[in-house]
């Protein structure tokens, strides 16, 4: 019974900071998709970090979810409120079909599959990629499947899809995401480093693919998506 009651202090204390996130960190940067906002307040984000990450998963700020190691960078859970800017943008709509390149542990693929019909969600690393499988299982995220897969290839057998983001800063985005993406389709990345790096949506229009720039947003990188040497004589 002590048990059981520790445990609903602590649901009850992180519904209160997930409240708050939302109503300091989200709605005060011009967030304002109800959609998203009610996912947001509905999505468990304590349960998408490390265990000894979960005191600091309303945290405004990135959260290590793998440290370095065996040449791969360390990885990190977006900061709550860039991550809502960038889905915004994307423009989720009930029955879209979501391609998430680089979901970590799933949080964005939790998130992502409470406004669209279904989500895929792709990441590099095959320890993540199973922990989060597991957890969007548990938690009832039953419109979400994890691939196991370099996240700049995308998952062109299970598209076209209506919107693809790419969790994390690139240098470029490949042509052949472009090529995933159903008539109409909308791709988000963050294109850049640091300050510099702008949010930029592209648009696919028959074989053209048109782009914006929709603001300033400085994230974390995401690999793979380096820019690839040209030969010169």
């Amino acid at each position: 019974m002590q048990r059981e009651g520790q445990m609903a202090v602590m649901t009850t204390e992180f519904a209160l900071q997930r409240n708050n996130m939302v109503e300091g960190q989200i709605r005060t940067i011009d967030v304002t998709n109800r959609s998203l906002l009610d996912a947001l307040f509905d999505v468990p984000r304590e349960e998408f970090v490390p265990a000894a990450k979960r005191a600091i998963a309303y945290s405004d700020q990135d959260i290590l979810i793998q440290a370095a190691g065996e040449g791969q960078p360390a990885r990190y859970l977006m900061e709550a409120a860039c991550f809502a800017k960038l889905v915004q943008l994307a423009d989720v709509k009930p029955g879209d079909v979501v391609l998430d390149l680089g979901c970590g542990l799933g949080y964005s693929a939790a998130v992502l599959s409470r406004l669209a019909g279904s989500v895929i969600a792709v990441e590099d690393d095959a320890d993540l990629a199973a922990a989060a499988s597991e957890t969007l299982s548990r938690l009832g995220f039953d419109n979400v499947a994890v691939v196991n897969a370099p996240a700049v290839q995308g998952c062109a057998k299970e598209g076209p899809y209506d919107v693809i983001l790419i969790e994390g800063s690139v240098e470029e985005v490949p042509s052949d995401l472009f090529k995933q993406l159903r008539e109409g389709g909308r791709l988000v990345a963050v294109e850049g480093h640091g300050n510099a790096a702008n949010a930029l949506v592209y648009v696919r229009d028959g074989e053209n693919v048109t782009s914006r720039k929709a603001f300033n947003l400085s994230i974390r990188s995401i690999a793979g998506f380096e820019k690839k040497p040209t030969f010169k004589f």
